[in-house]
């Protein structure tokens, strides 16, 4: 029996902590790197010869890379936009316009994240669809043939929806930022004389940003790889980054130049997320 307070023994061998580092590090690499290694070394080797980088060559100087690049880049672009004006002036009525409901859509807002993005989209055509409400409203009424609303197959149908399904990923930070801020600065500007238009500008803004900032980069992340819009809005003419992927592999079994489309993919994917944590760290700073 040891003595009243002596120390218990330690046993004689233990486990080096990089070893417990193992089994997690292992099931990562089989999971998710060793996928990534064969798109990478897929892509190292095209079909048509031309050495290791034969297939950026020329995939990446194919007309077809450049447009989806470009048609990828304004509609991650315009979204972002879209998304940080609408969900700034959303949550700022919801977080400093007292109304009935307002914690019900509050709450709304964080259930609506764990929404695909397809069903979002799936409700837009079934308002806005060539046989969708609006265009059987329209018809009904006029008795026309078919109805005018037909812009969701159109680069501008898939830029509102994703408006749509991303603008809660900016709300969200937003009024987690609007619920920490002093009213006393509020009510400071507005005794002194500051408009609302004023109040906006030179107090709930400048403490908005950083919420700002990191919603916006997550959107501009996630719009770039988004396919399941584009793909149920029908939009025939415009093709994205993931869309080029899909019709390379699954339509035209080219798999080497879906997976050089797939790295470049990842490399600007892997960089905005690099800019997006920044961006977070900074606002939670």
């Amino acid at each position: 029996m040891p003595r009243a307070g002596a120390a218990l023994p330690r046993p004689g061998w233990r486990v080096p902590r990089p070893v417990w580092a193992l089994p997690p590090v292992a099931v990562l690499g089989l999971i998710l790197l060793h996928p990534l290694g064969l798109v990478v070394q897929q892509s190292l080797s095209p079909e048509r010869g031309g050495g290791a980088f034969g297939g950026y060559a020329e995939v990446l100087g194919s007309a077809a890379f450049r447009d989806a690049l470009g048609t990828t880049v304004w509609l991650a672009a315009g979204a972002t936009v879209g998304c940080l004006v609408l969900g700034f002036f959303l949550a700022l009525v919801i977080a400093f316009v007292p109304f009935p409901g307002a914690k019900a859509v509050a709450k709304f807002v964080d259930v609506f994240l764990s929404f695909p993005s397809f069903l979002v989209t799936l409700a837009l055509l079934f308002v806005y669809g060539t046989v969708g409400m609006a265009n059987g409203l329209w018809t009904g009424v006029t008795g026309a043939a078919e109805g005018p609303f037909h812009f969701l197959a159109t680069p501008w149908g898939v830029l509102l929806a994703e408006i749509t399904y991303f603008t809660p990923f900016v709300m969200r930070p937003l009024l987690a930022a609007f619920s920490q801020m002093e009213t006393a600065q509020l009510e400071a500007a507005s005794s002194l004389g500051a408009g609302p238009g004023r109040i906006v500008r030179q107090v709930i803004l400048p403490e908005a940003r950083p919420a700002l900032a990191a919603g916006g980069s997550l959107v501009l992340v996630m719009c770039l790889n988004e396919f399941g819009i584009v793909l149920f809005t029908g939009a025939k003419g415009v093709t994205t980054l993931p869309t080029l992927i899909y019709g390379k592999a699954i339509l035209e079994a080219d798999y080497p130049a879906a997976c050089v489309v797939a790295v470049v993919n990842i490399a600007i994917s892997v960089g905005l997320f690099g800019l997006y944590r920044v961006v977070s760290k900074r606002a939670g700073a």
